[in-house]
């Protein structure tokens, strides 16, 4: 088939890309001409696993384009997906949709008759109701334009994983509409027949099944790590409470890990959307208050460990800190728990140098008056104390003896769970990690 992606930031490069894996011919659309332009080389704007060599692979044949053109992508196919990013306004928690209204209110009237628009985009409920009003508004005299809505369910670092195999795919319909669903399983047909399951529901359905996804994954991880601050008071280990937890069926273990909370541009970002929507319909948002709670206690608990580990105060201190992704495999920054430690210890007096395998230049960019350096050895270099913040392998895979050589004072505080607690302190090195003895 024929396809057009509107907005290509993580979600819509991913899509492009994966829907062109699939088969289709498909032309992303953006109105950033510098991102238009790296795409086209086959080279997307950010780190995502896999990405670039679909990019590369499918540019390269034709199979897949970007352009800056709205007219051209109305009249390249009658099937379009809606990435465009939903960015949180500022101030509030509410969901900014205006790039949203804008996309469709350009493209609605250079759409043919019968033409179908799929919403991919993470939106809070209500708003395809919303979007259709803006729709009718602008599209032409006597078309018929679609309106159904497909909420992503993407990890970053496993975007393109999770869009070929995804574990479910949803799909909310108008009432009355009866031939959305036959282009969408077209779209589909290998994902379908591979064994993913297809929700097809109403529109406000669809809306709210991916925040509630979300905000279920969101509670998964602060109830864990709720669990790490009893540990840590009770002297038990966390990560056993984790792992015979995750046994049970009815709980499972995946989303499950204790550390220093979840960011990044989506998890935060939707949480609080959804809890926004929320409220203004009337709902008890107590729960999703004190799950956003339990996150930001986190950072504040790894910055009092690396007070006490100092003697009571950080003022002139030099810290390493390993991490400024807010996960690893990616360059993303965005409400990066990492930076977020870093910056309260620079506000506080610490001399502060970070290193990250990808996201340096966007940390250098966002955060100037932090340090930085080129490898974790020269990071950790004369510090009195090394921070272990982004779970990148090779932070994992690294010699503590030979770190122990670089660094002023063996001291290292875990704040991801993922080093060899006995491997570091067999070398000579104080080791605390969050929700352990």
């Amino acid at each position: 088939m024929k396809l057009t992606v509107i907005g290509c930031g993580y979600l819509g490069a991913t899509h492009a890309a994966a829907m062109a894996e699939l088969g289709h011919q498909v032309l992303g659309m953006d109105t950033d001409t510098d991102k238009v332009d790296a795409l086209n080389k086959g080279q997307a704007p950010f780190v995502e696993r896999g990405l670039d060599d679909l990019l590369a692979k499918h540019t390269a044949t034709g199979q897949l384009s970007f352009t800056a053109s709205y007219a051209e992508a109305a009249a390249f196919a009658d099937v379009h997906f809606l990435g465009v990013g939903t960015p949180q306004q500022d101030g509030s928690g509410a969901y900014d949709l205006t790039h949203l209204h804008t996309a469709v209110r350009r493209l609605a009237p250079r759409l043919g008759d019968g033409a179908v628009i799929v919403g991919k985009s993470t939106v809070p409920v209500g708003t395809v109701a919303q979007l259709r009003q803006t729709l009718d508004e602008h599209v032409r005299a006597g078309a018929s334009v679609r309106l159904a809505w497909s909420p992503e369910f993407l990890r970053e670092s496993f975007a393109v994983l999770d869009t070929l195999e995804p574990d479910r795919i949803v799909l909310g319909v108008e009432d009355g509409d009866t031939s959305s669903e036959a282009v969408f399983r077209r779209v589909y047909a290998d994902i379908l027949t591979a064994g993913s399951p297809l929700i097809v529901t109403d529109i406000p359905t669809a809306e709210l099944i991916k925040g509630a996804a979300n905000a279920f994954l969101a509670t998964k991880i602060s109830f864990i790590n709720a669990m790490a601050e009893l540990c840590e008071l009770a002297g038990a280990d966390v990560q056993q409470v984790a792992l015979a937890l995750g046994y049970d069926h009815r709980i499972g273990a995946k989303g499950m890990r204790s550390g220093l909370g979840f960011g990044g541009g989506c998890l935060p970002k939707d949480l609080a959307g959804f809890t926004h929507r929320a409220e203004e319909l009337g709902a008890d948002t107590g729960l999703l208050r004190q799950v956003a709670a339990i996150n930001r206690r986190r950072r504040e608990h790894t910055v009092e460990l690396a007070r006490e580990a100092l003697g009571g105060t950080v003022v002139g201190k030099r810290i390493a800190i390993w991490g400024a992704a807010f996960k690893a495999h990616t360059d993303d920054i965005r409400d990066s728990p990492a930076l977020a430690v870093a910056t309260a210890l620079q506000q506080a007096g610490a001399e502060v140098t970070v290193h990250d395998p990808a996201a340096m230049a966007n940390a250098r960019r966002a955060y100037p008056r932090l340090d930085y350096a080129d490898d974790p050895a020269a990071a950790v270099t004369g510090a009195g104390l090394l921070l272990h913040l982004t779970d990148w392998p090779q932070y994992s895979d690294a010699d503590p003896a030979d770190l122990a050589e670089h660094i002023a004072v063996p001291r290292v505080i875990d704040a991801r769970g993922t080093l060899n607690a006995n491997r570091w302190r067999e070398a000579g090195w104080t080791f605390r990690a969050l929700g352990r003895p």
